[in-house]
């Protein structure tokens, strides 16, 4: 079986032939800093060799499944760049889609950000009732430019996609499943084992069949991030550099509103 000890951001556990995945800094409500993106650029690659595994639950410790980027990482960003971060943004989209392995999102909290371009890249999404997922990038003056732009008017079209990334408006899962975003949103005491039950059923099925019309699926998917991530990264890379998201940084590390001034 793989070894995954080296990761330290990413709890990995095992149960029958099921190998969950959970993002682990709770007391920042599993914000990705630079140490877990880096590792998450490997993880999904590494379970897809695991021979131990057949399906892969990615889920969060604590309260949250991932309220997105570090604040203070965000900040060291701005200080020395973009561009190792948008190469590393690539990588995990497409290690997401590359993994034959069936991915199901277990959201325990609320996904945001590149939380939830995470989970929603995921094969299948089963949400607390209590959840919320968004994608609130321009909230803090970014291009939702890492997979969002990608993933969500292919879940629930243009229109609405175009409405919640523009205001960064958060959903609860109960509307999220009704419109298509998730799958399911379920009682908080019976996400165990829906989660449980489904990927049991997917891990007893017929393995070749299962991964093989996962991909088939993906190919879609896969062509078109091809053909527009390396623009939305350069365009999420101006915005990084832009004033209003050094204003919502700094807004949000002084504990006051951010002041946007278009720029």
């Amino acid at each position: 079986m793989t070894d995954f000890s080296h990761y330290k951001t990413i709890d990995v556990t095992r149960r029958n032939r099921i190998l969950t995945l959970t993002l682990n800094r709770p007391d920042k409500l599993n914000a990705v800093d630079k140490e877990m993106h880096g590792e998450l650029t490997r993880i999904f690659a590494d379970a897809d060799d695991d021979p131990g595994s057949d399906v892969i639950v990615l889920t969060g410790a604590g309260r949250a499944f991932s309220s997105g980027g570090d604040i203070d990482w965000m900040q060291e960003m701005i200080d020395e760049g973009f561009g190792q971060t948008a190469r590393e943004a690539k990588r995990i989209i497409f290690s997401l889609l590359d993994c034959e392995k069936p991915i199901i999102a277990r959201l325990n909290g609320h996904a945001t950000g590149f939380g939830a371009t995470m989970a929603l890249f995921c094969d299948v999404i089963f949400a607390t009732e209590e959840a919320r997922i968004g994608d609130p990038h321009v909230s803090i003056g970014l291009t939702a430019g890492d997979g969002g732009a990608v993933i969500w008017p292919q879940l629930i079209g243009y229109a609405r996609a175009k409405e919640y990334l523009m205001t960064g408006d958060l959903i609860p899962a109960a509307e999220a499943a009704k419109i298509g975003l998730i799958n399911h949103a379920v009682l908080a005491e019976d996400l165990d084992s829906r989660v449980d039950a489904f990927a049991d059923r997917l891990a007893a099925g017929a393995g070749v069949a299962i991964r093989t019309t996962k991909m088939s699926v993906n190919i879609g998917l896969k062509t078109l991030a091809g053909s527009i991530m390396d623009a939305c990264l350069a365009m999420e890379t101006v915005s990084n550099d832009s004033a209003d998201h050094q204003e919502a940084v700094s807004a949000f590390r002084e504990g006051r509103k951010p002041v946007f001034t278009g720029n």
